[in-house]
């Protein structure tokens, strides 16, 4: 059974988060495109590589398919990202515990990155919402649906924002630095540059879909 998978896309290793605590855990490592060459070069065999691999020469190519058992090619033009792409084919392999965590999905293209932050509204993956995570460097995104939450302050984490990325009702923030209450928006908005109090924060909603961002200044 596949507990933790964790999905590489090809941004820039200088933006990823530590790996260590993936290291020192049992972890199905999927390689996206370029991101499957940065983590052979980390000493991080894939167990799946997965794009149109459009981002490598022939040379990195062959170096990858040296290296990684599991291969899935796409065609340069298709009517999914490689990213989701992938994501698609690993859960095939998963299970309804499963978590998944997405690294190297930002600070490249800004379609690419807001393909990527909208990925669990699309109903292929909308099951897994409440168990996806992006991290980078300094930032961490999770995704909730309508309920009542209390999130764990990250410790190298100080500024806590909630976006709502469809209308939402009834927003909630209990115990933050600058609470809200029973809010409702038709449209998508960051309530940036929040903070925690204590070690935790409470939040709730009535309908709607919200992710929590955990960031830090570099």
């Amino acid at each position: 059974m596949i507990t933790n998978i964790v999905l590489v896309a090809g941004g820039c290793p200088e933006l990823w988060p530590d790996l260590t605590e993936y290291l020192e855990q049992e972890i199905f490592w999927v390689g996206i495109d370029r991101g499957s060459l940065h983590l052979i070069q980390q000493g991080i065999i894939p167990n799946m590589a997965v794009g149109d691999f459009d981002s490598l020469s022939a040379k990195e190519l062959s170096f990858v398919e040296e290296n990684v058992a599991e291969r899935y090619y796409a065609q340069a033009e298709k009517d999914e990202t490689d990213t989701q792409m992938a994501l698609r084919l690993v859960m095939e392999k998963a299970n309804s515990k499963t978590n998944y965590t997405l690294i190297g999905a930002t600070g490249g293209r800004l379609d690419h990155f807001l393909a990527n932050l909208w990925l669990p509204l699309h109903p292929p993956f909308a099951t897994i919402l409440d168990r996806l995570t992006i991290k980078d460097q300094q930032n961490t995104v999770t995704y909730f649906k309508p309920g009542k939450y209390s999130v764990i302050k990250e410790a190298d984490k100080k500024y806590l924002a909630y976006v709502t990325l469809t209308p939402v009702t009834g927003l909630t923030l209990y115990d933050a630095k600058y609470a809200l209450t029973n809010y409702d928006s038709d449209l998508p908005i960051s309530f940036a540059s929040n903070e925690f109090v204590g070690k935790t924060t409470n939040f709730s909603f009535k309908s709607g879909r919200v992710a929590v961002i955990q960031s830090c200044d570099l």
